[in-house]
């Protein structure tokens, strides 16, 4: 049987939810405008020290939706496409990098495992050269544009479903394999392998790390790719299901958050 290595994408592989570090190209492309792109980004930091649970995910992902409705698949596709050196190569962890290559060489399937869509996760994974990657898929209509629905969220449980079905596919060994990620809501993937790890994780996952004894690392060291690092070069990938055009974390907070009445 052969091992794997899942790692999730945002703050795990990245420094930032990569829908957040586009914001300004959409802003730019008109396709949001320069409030909204505020809005997530201090929303984001409120989502970050708040945590994540089930029902702000589902809120998330339902808004995220919404807010992409209309939107055309292969202009975001090609937004990313031209954009990846420039918006996303300077958030990857080096620490990340330095790992993807340890499991490469230790003969390990390695995937990328998120809830982000495919036009962010694909272009990485085969930046990254790894072998596969696992993430949300969104409906289109027949002109290409998004609908507004979601066809599969990588997301809990639905994340272990696609790793269990890639272990019977693969013979993978879940039980030798290892898993990464910084958000609680990704406990159902990391209990499901032998060797997991928290990285940078949010305060419950901490709490939950911590008192089951897991491996806990901290990534500090965004910098861009450089050609000939050691990462195996862009090759032909298997993918699961595959992303949904949803945004950051923190524009979704913002748009669903009730108002306290409150002013300070």
């Amino acid at each position: 049987m052969t091992e794997a290595a899942f790692f999730d994408l945002d703050k795990t592989v990245i420094a930032k939810a990569a829908m957040l570090a586009f914001g300004p190209r959409l802003h730019k492309e008109g396709m949001l405008n320069r409030w909204l792109v505020v809005r997530a980004l201090w929303g984001q930091v409120v989502f970050r020290y708040l945590g994540a649970d089930e029902g702000r995910m589902v809120k998330m992902r339902e808004t995220a939706l919404k807010v992409a409705a209309g939107w055309e698949k292969e202009k975001i596709s090609n937004l990313v496409d031209g954009a990846l050196t420039d918006v996303i190569d300077p958030l990857v962890y080096t620490e990340a990098v330095e790992l993807i290559e340890s499991h490469q060489e230790a003969g390990r399937r390695v995937y990328l495992v998120s809830a982000s869509p495919e036009e962010i996760v694909m272009p990485l994974a085969r930046h990254l050269g790894v072998d596969a990657a696992i993430a949300s898929r969104a409906k289109i209509d027949a002109e290409g544009r998004y609908t507004g629905e979601v066809e599969f969220y990588s997301a809990g449980e639905h994340k272990v479903a696609a790793i269990v079905e890639e272990a019977e596919r693969y013979d993978l060994d879940l039980d030798g394999s290892f898993a990464y990620s910084d958000s609680v809501t990704d406990l159902p993937m990391l209990e499901t392998v032998g060797h997991p790890v928290a990285v940078n994780p949010d305060r419950a996952l901490l709490k939950e790390a911590t008192s089951r004894g897991w491996e806990i690392r901290v990534f500090e060291r965004p910098q861009p790719l450089v050609e000939g690092r050691g990462v195996r070069p862009p090759k032909p990938m298997t993918f699961g299901a595959l992303g949904a055009a949803t945004l950051a974390g923190g524009l979704l907070w913002w748009k669903t958050r009730k108002p306290t009445g409150r002013r300070r």
